[in-house]
Parts: structure tokens; sequence; C-alpha cells
């Protein structure tokens, strides 16, 4: 039979799954009753996890984020992808710590059986770097937020020819493509849609204020790759 605890753990990894679940879809998975299902939620949020119910007839619960940071469940194929994913961008960006530091934090908090997998997976793999230009993580993160958030980013840019200028885009989409990462941007100046090798840029910050409404002119994106990164379609590459 299992405890309080084991149920609550059940439950919280069915709702760390995303979407909303019925309190009867959740009692039928957990094999308990929908009154079980009310008191395992409760022992859930008094743990620090925001566990929203939607009241009413077919009372359904979600898991919404938190400014409290609980403990995250992860299974040992996760905990294996996540260490790839970790070794994968430790590969690309040797000069910077946050692969690394994120590993170390992951092994501290992992239990004995997951640590395990994290350490097997990690002795194990051997990223081939070769060539391969180096990543800045913290420019993949201005980028990224600026794609979440939609907003602009002004960076310096080395050109094929070696120079360099100052360039204000809207950041569409990271590309790995071969060996290389590419950022598809709308660049303010030139008025079209460029193509960036990413281990071009330096010192990009966010600008205020949001990008405007533009579709991107072709899609799916593998398409606009397809036509040698654009130039056959439009888009010119930088």
């Amino acid at each position: 039979m299992s405890t309080p605890t084991d149920r609550a753990l059940q439950l919280l990894s069915l709702l760390q799954g995303g979407g909303e679940l019925s309190a009867a879809t959740l009692a039928r998975r957990l094999g308990v009753s929908e009154r079980t299902v009310r008191r395992d939620a409760r022992r859930l949020r008094d743990l620090g996890y925001d566990v929203r119910a939607r009241p009413g007839p077919g009372t359904s619960y979600r898991l919404r984020a938190s400014i409290k940071i609980p403990p995250l469940l992860l299974d040992e194929d996760e905990v294996g992808a996540v260490a790839v994913a970790l070794e994968m961008l430790a590969a690309w960006s040797p000069v910077d710590a946050a692969a690394s530091s994120a590993a170390a934090k992951l092994a501290q908090v992992l239990p004995p059986r997951l640590a395990r997998r994290a350490r097997a997976v990690a002795l194990s793999t051997q990223v081939v770097r070769g060539d391969r230009p180096v990543i800045d993580v913290a420019t993949l993160g201005v980028l990224a937020d600026a794609v979440g958030n939609e907003s602009r980013v002004r960076f310096a840019y080395t050109d094929s020819r070696g120079g360099v200028s100052p360039r204000v885009v809207e950041p569409f989409r990271h590309v790995l493509r071969g060996e290389r990462w590419y950022l598809i941007a709308f660049d303010l100046d030139r008025d079209d849609w460029r193509l960036f090798r990413l281990d071009r840029i330096r010192d990009a910050e966010p600008l205020p204020g949001r990008a405007g409404e533009r579709p991107f002119p072709r899609m799916p994106l593998e398409e606009w790759l397809a036509t040698d990164f654009g130039r056959l379609s439009g888009p010119t590459r930088s």
C-alpha cells in the first residue's frame, strides 16, 4: 500500500507532465479516490508547489510555476538526457562555466540512483568539438529572451570579410545547421531578414520596446534554409 508521501510524489509526477488533469483522471491513474487526490494536492501545496484546482463539477488540477523552486522529479532517462545535453554544451562552450556548474549542482541534489546514472552518462560521453566555433552561453540567453519577449537586441557583428558593424535586430530563431549555430533575425537597419553566425556576435544587449509584427517569409523554416540560407528566395546572408 502506498504512503501519503509516495502518492503525493506520484501526483506531482503526473502534474509535471503539463496541462490540466481532472480529479477523476488523476484518481484513476493513482488508484485512489478523488478525495485522496484533493488531500495529496493540498500536501504538495504545503511543500511549496503551486498546484491550482479549478473548482466545481469535474474539478481539475494543474501545476503552475512558482517563485519557490521545489524539487524537480526526473527519471533515469530524463537525467541521462540532461547529462548528455550538458556535455554537449560544455564542448560547444569550453571557456564558459555555465554547463559544468549546472552539472555540479545537479549532481548535488540527485538521489544516489539518479546520481549514478548522471555520472555514468558523463563518463561514457565524449563530444569531439573539432573546429566547431565556441558558443557564448550568455549571448544565447540574451537572444533567447528577446525571442520569448518579442523584443530587440543590439550587438557587434563581424562579417565574412572581417568587417565589424553594429546591428539592431529582432531575433526569430537559433538554428544548428551542419556544425554551426546561426541566428535568424530581422535586421532593422537593412530592412531585411538576415542570417548571422553566432560565433561572430559580440556584446549582445537587449533593447527596450517590442519587435514589429512581421511574418517570417517562408515556413517551414527548413524550406527557407534549404535555399542556400534564403539567398535564393529574397533574404540575404550576412
